[in-house]
């Protein structure tokens, strides 16, 4: 009988620039098919601890595993290159900015990574890329150049370049803060409609009425570590801890008006 194990397990996890410690021993799990916020301040470390799974900043100490497999392992430079990159392929991440090519088209944008990395024919990335925007409603937009694109279009072409690869987990970085406000919805639709199919989510995001309606659990960090976490009924209604009261009282009115 195999064991039981966190599909995501981050344990001590501690990163410091210099005498700047960002990180302070962080312990958190995520199970498969969860979706987690991540909220808090400007600079209390939210996007370093999503940077930190996928091995993008390395932490200083701790333990990122991943479906039983360890990310942050400590290698030979050749294979500590081959391993992180079999781990990236099961880590899908989307970023603030949408970072793509813009000298080539939306299906060579969606098509490149599976072709390079997983060693598919052509034939079979068109069909990958193909399936992913009409997952993310952008099929008639395939051989569209970025330029061509609205900022909420090409961040759902990020998208599903991330979705291309079958990742096991994604990860949102503040994947709406860019964008125009009328514009953000169109990407919070598919993200809600990931979270619809069980897709594992770690999101961290600004946007608390999203949160409240898609996650099911809501980590608030501030300072470096975790001050509270639970459901967002429980988070979002009644926290506990002052830090959380505060910073909602700053950023959700729903609280404000109920703290009153």
């Amino acid at each position: 009988m195999t064991e039981k194990h966190p599909f995501v397990d981050i344990r001590h996890a501690q990163k410091a620039y210099g005498d700047l410690e960002v990180l302070k021993d962080i312990n958190l799990t995520v199970e498969r098919g969860e979706i987690v916020a991540i909220i808090g301040p400007s600079g209390s470390g939210k996007s370093t601890l999503l940077r930190a799974i996928n091995d993008l900043d390395p932490l200083s100490s701790g333990e990122v595993i991943l479906d039983g497999t360890q990310v942050n392992k400590t290698l030979p430079h050749r294979q500590y290159e081959k391993h992180i990159n079999q781990m990236r392929q099961h880590i899908g991440m989307v970023f603030q900015h949408f970072n793509l090519f813009p000298h080539l088209t939306v299906r060579e944008n969606v098509t490149m990574a599976p072709k390079l990395l997983k060693g598919i024919s052509a034939a079979e990335a068109d069909k990958l890329a193909e399936e992913q925007l009409a997952h993310v409603g952008l099929l008639e937009r395939i051989d569209y150049y970025p330029s061509q694109l609205s900022g909420g279009q090409k961040q759902r072409v990020a998208i599903a370049r991330a979705l291309a690869m079958k990742p096991k987990l994604m990860l949102f970085d503040e994947a709406t803060s860019a964008l125009d406000p009328e514009l953000v919805e169109e990407v919070n639709l598919v993200m809600k409609k990931l979270a619809e199919e069980h897709m594992t989510m770690i999101i961290v995001t600004h946007e608390m009425d999203f949160a409240a309606s898609v996650c099911d659990r809501v980590i608030f960090m501030d300072g470096g570590v975790v001050v509270e976490e639970g459901p967002p009924s429980v988070v979002f209604k009644n926290p506990t801890q002052d830090r959380t009261k505060e910073f909602l009282r700053k950023h959700l009115s729903q609280y404000a008006e109920s703290a009153n």
